[in-house]
């Protein structure tokens, strides 16, 4: 079975382990984001490893699916209805499903951060 997320790795049977530097390199929101990274999908949940570049931010957009984000390295912000909220190693964003939002990483250095969806419409949401 393909990927529901263009490049994305699909795992296949008896697939168990993956070096997320490695999979692949996909962007996170090719139209309304600078994130990129590896990107595994089963049959229920999408995880990904991305890195957020520094002084890049995004579109505001929304994706049916809910999403966790977890932040490893750096800081990102997020907004949701018009008020920003900041992260950084340690914290995690929850977006629920069709919720607008938008990021940013503001900072000198780059963002690394690992998120998960349901996979019920891939990994990417549509610019709002």
């Amino acid at each position: 079975m393909e990927a529901r997320t263009p490049g994305a790795k699909r795992a296949g049977p008896g697939e168990h382990v993956f070096d997320m530097q490695k999979v692949n390199q996909i962007m996170g929101g090719p139209a309304y984001s600078p994130v990129f990274g590896g990107c595994v999908e089963g049959e229920r949940m999408i995880v990904a490893v991305m890195r957020y570049p520094a002084g890049k931010p995004s579109d505001a957009h929304s994706h049916p699916n809910e999403q966790w984000i977890y932040v490893l390295e750096g800081e990102l912000e997020m907004q949701f209805d018009g008020k920003w909220y900041r992260g950084g190693p340690g914290d995690c964003f929850y977006v629920p499903a069709n919720k607008v939002h938008k990021a940013r990483n503001e900072s000198a250095k780059d963002c690394v951060f690992f998120t998960c969806k349901d996979a019920s419409h891939g990994l990417h949401g549509k610019k709002a």
